[in-house]
């Protein structure tokens, strides 16, 4: 019977968080062990990655749209009482500062 526990030590089989994390910046060489990982989201003196990383609160899934990216491809339901037409428009359709503005 195989028990999962939550929160427990990681057994660090699996690959770093740093290899699909978009803060990340990966140089890998000709060898197996020629690796330099550098986070973005740390200071500037110390964001070198010297070991496998398991859990971070920084961490961002590149394989995932962010937030902007998707504000960026969203559509937005926009009202016409002159025309009395009411449906979804691109954003990129829209001006910036019509883009992000909820009206009440």
């Amino acid at each position: 019977m195989r028990v999962k526990i939550s929160g427990g030590t990681a057994n660090g089989s699996g690959p770093s968080l740093c290899v699909t994390c978009r803060w990340a910046t990966i140089v890998r060489g000709a060898r197996l062990g020629d690796e330099i990982i550098q986070c973005e989201q740390l200071s500037d003196s110390h964001n070198r990655i010297t070991f496998p990383v398991t859990s971070c609160s920084a961490y961002s899934d590149s394989r995932r749209p962010s937030l902007r990216e998707m504000e960026e491809i969203a559509w937005v339901l926009r009202s016409d009482l002159k025309k009395k037409q009411i449906g979804f428009v691109p954003a990129t359709s829209l001006k910036p500062r019509d883009r992000f503005v909820l009206d009440e």
